[in-house]
């Protein structure tokens, strides 16, 4: 009999067991986390404006304080607006916890935070592409990021955020892995057409860990629900190619009865109670802000109103209702045609590549240090620009490789880049500031790592009888790898010239002049 010129594809993906060096790759995470700990925590305390929090970091370091110190609610309105949910507020008050109202006690948990961000793009890279050299330059990149270290460097709300929302999409991605572990089970075991629906998925402790952490990140800040509807959907679509890769009679059947149920369960619902929960002191207060809005026992009065057809629901929910449409309020008229402006407001369209940047602190008079007569120390929050100038070419080729090769890294981290990004173009005439950027920067760092990845082929194989082909694609990987590492050595010469101006260390004039790199950063 002829042989067979090919065996056949088999009908199903096997698992994927990953990376195999285990070892190799937390070494690489803790090395690089190290060093993010070493960038993100060094002269913490500086710079203050005359021993005061700088920027923003005046409402809330405040708040963090009157939460540690008033029984963890914020209980002095008049200093400052409480238009935010308590979550980030709560983990400055940890820091303020550990080294009081200092500058270093309201820049702890940020710092923190910025470090662990780190480790986890590094951990979800390395799992998404299997690779550990891909997931050091994830996170190599947000290391030298200025988005990511300037903001981890200051008391302020973002970091937070950008944190729980990866910290939610690396848990997706590990349930993804289980989710087709779990149906490669069920093939085995001869169940996927036991129903045309195909199997029950059991309980997705990954999923719900998710959910959780969405719902930390709008207790931080409400953008936050951006990411629960794309974290969602995202969810959902990984179920169905699932159930369609093991052949699943009907997928689509059996998605919408069997997963769409439980992912509204775990990142609806529970983001819902953990948001609630976040609140628990208000609920406990007698004192918070709003918080007898609605049936206040002591003047006898209803500012909002106990009746009407939401009578059931208990005043301390509809106390909380009133509040958040209070704050609500404040943000939809922080508008430009009711006059408010800022030197230093941008707008989303220049956000991919930087072009507007934040000025958080400046100082030229009574500095010294620099080696001339006049100094200046300044913390500019701007993106690396080898970095995130590339981030338009990126997006390209991630959408690029998610429609023709469907490959469902790029779409993912598409979806964590555009949740953070898109929402704000529904209302373009809202205040804006580029810290608003701030966790997209990790979906740019790993996306960018993928493509770096596909500059660099996979590895090469064993020397075959084909010799001379082996040579060229040997030395045409070496010549990939040589432009890799030259990448990468721009973005931390780039990072390294731009420290001065992201930690406010002393420099003359003329190099902080040199340093704005473009006329719309002035």
């Amino acid at each position: 009999m002829r042989p067979a010129l090919s065996t056949p594809a088999p009908l199903r993906p096997s698992p994927d067991p990953g990376p195999a060096d285990r070892l190799r790759g937390w070494v690489v995470t803790l090395v690089l986390t190290a060093l993010a700990a070493l960038t993100r925590f060094q002269h913490l305390g500086y710079p203050t404006d005359g021993g005061t929090p700088t920027f923003d970091e005046k409402y809330y370091a405040h708040q963090g304080w009157e939460m540690l110190t008033g029984g963890g609610i914020e209980d002095n309105p008049a200093y400052g607006y409480i238009v935010h949910p308590p979550v980030g507020k709560q983990m400055i008050a940890l820091g303020e916890l550990l080294f009081g109202y200092t500058p270093i006690g309201w820049r702890f948990s940020a710092a923190l935070f910025g470090t662990v961000l780190v480790l986890l793009v590094v951990r979800i890279t390395r799992r998404m592409t299997r690779s550990t050299m891909i997931g050091g330059i994830a996170g190599l990149l947000v290391i030298c990021d200025g988005t990511s270290m300037v903001q981890s460097r200051i008391g302020m709300l973002d970091i937070f955020q950008a944190l729980f929302v990866v910290a939610a999409f690396g848990c997706l991605i590990v349930d993804r892995d289980e989710v087709r572990a779990r149906l490669a089970r069920a093939d085995l075991e001869g169940r996927i057409t036991l129903s045309r629906y195909g199997p029950r998925l059991g309980v997705r402790w990954w999923r719900f860990a998710g959910g959780v952490l969405l719902g930390l990140a709008c207790g931080t800040k409400w953008s936050g629900l951006y990411y629960i509807a794309a974290f969602g959907m995202l969810s959902v679509c990984f179920d169905l190619a699932a159930r369609r890769a093991y052949r699943v009679p009907s997928p689509w059947s059996g998605t919408a009865l069997r997963d769409v149920g439980p992912a509204l369960y775990a990142l609806v619902v529970i983001p819902l109670l953990v948001y609630l929960g976040s609140y628990g002191a208000w609920f406990a207060s007698e004192d918070g802000y709003d918080r007898y809005s609605v049936g206040n026992p002591y003047a006898g009065k209803h500012p909002v109103g106990s009746g009407g057809p939401w009578s059931w629901v208990p005043d301390a929910l509809r106390s909380l209702w009133h509040n958040q449409g209070e704050s609500l309020s404040f943000h939809t008229a922080l508008t430009n045609s009711n006059g408010y402006h800022h030197p230093w407001e941008s707008k989303p369209w220049t956000w991919p590549m930087g072009l507007r940047p934040m000025l958080y602190h400046y100082a030229d008079g009574g500095v010294t240090g620099c080696g001339a007569s006049y100094c200046v120390d300044a913390v500019m929050l701007v993106g690396t620009p080898v970095l995130w100038w590339v981030s338009l070419p990126m997006l390209a080729w991630a959408a690029w490789r998610s429609v023709t090769r469907r490959d469902w890294r790029y779409a993912a981290i598409l979806v964590g880049y555009c949740a953070g990004f898109l929402p704000w173009f529904l209302d373009l005439d809202r205040e804006m500031y580029y810290f608003y950027a701030v966790p997209m920067a990790p979906f740019l760092a790993m996306g960018v790592a993928l493509v770096l990845g596909d500059i660099l082929g996979p590895a090469p194989l064993l020397r075959t009888a084909a010799g001379d082909r082996f040579l060229v694609a040997n030395e045409r990987r070496t010549l990939n790898l040589l432009v890799v590492c030259l990448y990468l050595a721009a973005v931390v010469a780039n990072f390294v010239w731009l420290w001065p101006i992201l930690t406010a260390m002393p420099i003359t004039v003329d190099d902080w002049h040199a340093r704005l790199m473009l006329p719309s950063w002035r």
